[in-house]
């Protein structure tokens, strides 16, 4: 069991009208708000003047338009840009996980006097940050419960998990029931990033017990309670669950003490949706069969029959290579069966830049210091598989 050092200081509130205690987190914080989402779905759901009306008493200036796989240019920008002119005291972000992530970079870009990129690619470290609370709508990335977040650069195709401890959220208020009208393709591509956030701190050379119970114990949650919200969007105890495992998913609690695992299939997908501008989940939906297959050897088959009895709930007296193998094609069906497209030809990709993405992961994710290493031949072999 390794050495680790953890702290989670956001607080969660969690459940149906929570968002009555915004004014009461929000005012220690200053009256100064930077409001920041998307695009107009939380207009359309009444959200957005429901915050406006329980903030009457504070001055609010908003930066909307931020787009999944959130970009530097423009939205942390102008977001810094519009901290420093107003004097912002606190962020709040109301949407899904890139709004969250877009509003951690500015908070720390609003307390530096340099380029912000300066930070987000860890050239400096951060010595302050503005608070954040946020409000979920979407259950996917668990940004509201870490300290980091991604940040895509078009200009030169890098997407970039920054991850500082002053960017954890003060308070996230999670209600279940603002993900009622999330649409099926991100219900199920919420679903595919979560799971892969488990899995990513599942497959590690150095495991625990309680770690592989809390992992397995996620990834069917996920499954049961994702297929429910599919079938019935306003399962309020299905949407909760999974609203929940998806809070989990990013912030540690489930690999204390494990070895790190290098997390591959991020490391992959970061250069899909960088290149592309795919959804994440479901860019992550393709890879990780692909990437299974790919590291399966003598060495990780017992990992890959642990996770196929205790998931799948495969016979475990059948052949270690045969559960592994049902394993990883039950992976696959489960995200067929969401209705995730599961070839990069389905979202738009074809083999023209292969080569050059494949150089990109290699040198700027460390992927040969993952659970099982990976060269760039290695990386190249499983997007051709993936296609």
């Amino acid at each position: 069991m390794q050495n680790f050092d953890y702290m989670t200081p956001t607080r969660l509130i969690f459940g149906k009208e929570s968002i009555v205690k915004l004014p009461e987190v929000m005012g220690p914080l200053g009256k100064r708000v930077l409001l920041t989402y998307g695009g107009g779905s939380i207009k359309k759901s009444g959200l957005y003047d429901r915050v406006k009306e329980l903030l009457a008493d504070f001055e609010i200036f908003e930066l909307s338009g931020i787009q999944p796989n959130p970009k530097y240019d423009p939205s942390v920008l102008d977001g810094v840009r519009m901290c420093k002119e107003h004097n912002i005291d606190v962020i709040l972000a109301v949407g899904g996980g890139s709004v969250l992530d877009c509003s951690k970079a500015i908070a720390a870009g609003a307390c530096y006097d340099g380029d912000p990129w300066d930070l987000i690619s860890y050239k400096v470290k951060a010595k302050a940050a503005l608070p954040i609370v946020d409000i979920i709508t979407l259950a996917a990335t668990g940004s509201e419960y870490d300290a980091g977040g991604v940040i895509s650069r078009t200009e030169t195709n890098d997407k970039i998990g920054y991850v500082d401890p002053l960017l954890y959220p003060r308070v996230s208020i999670l209600d279940p029931t603002y993900t009622f009208t999330v649409s099926k393709k991100q219900t199920a591509a919420g679903i595919a990033d979560a799971m892969n956030h488990t899995m990513e701190q599942y497959f590690a050379e150095d495991t625990t017990l309680l770690n592989d119970g809390f992992c397995e114990s996620m990834l069917r949650s996920l499954m049961v309670n994702g297929r429910k919200c599919l079938e019935n969007p306003e399962d309020y105890t299905a949407r909760a669950e999974m609203m929940l495992c998806c809070t989990y998913g990013c912030n540690r609690i489930l690999s204390l003490g494990n070895s790190q695992s290098g997390w591959p299939c991020h490391g992959i997908e970061h250069a899909l949706s960088a290149y592309y501008d795919i959804t994440h989940g479901e860019g992550l939906a393709i890879i990780t069969p692909r990437w299974m297959r790919h590291i399966l050897s003598e060495r990780t088959i017992d990992r890959f029959v642990k996770y196929g009895i205790n998931v799948f709930g495969i016979d475990s007296s059948l052949p270690k290579q045969e559960i592994a193998e049902k394993a990883i094609d039950e992976t696959y069906k489960f995200f067929e069966s969401i209705n995730i497209p599961m070839h990069l030809r389905d979202v738009g990709i074809d083999d023209s830049r292969l080569d050059e993405m494949a150089h990109h992961i290699a040198v700027n994710e460390g992927l040969e210091n993952a659970y099982a290493p990976l060269t760039e031949q290695d990386i190249k072999k499983i997007l051709v598989e993936s296609l």
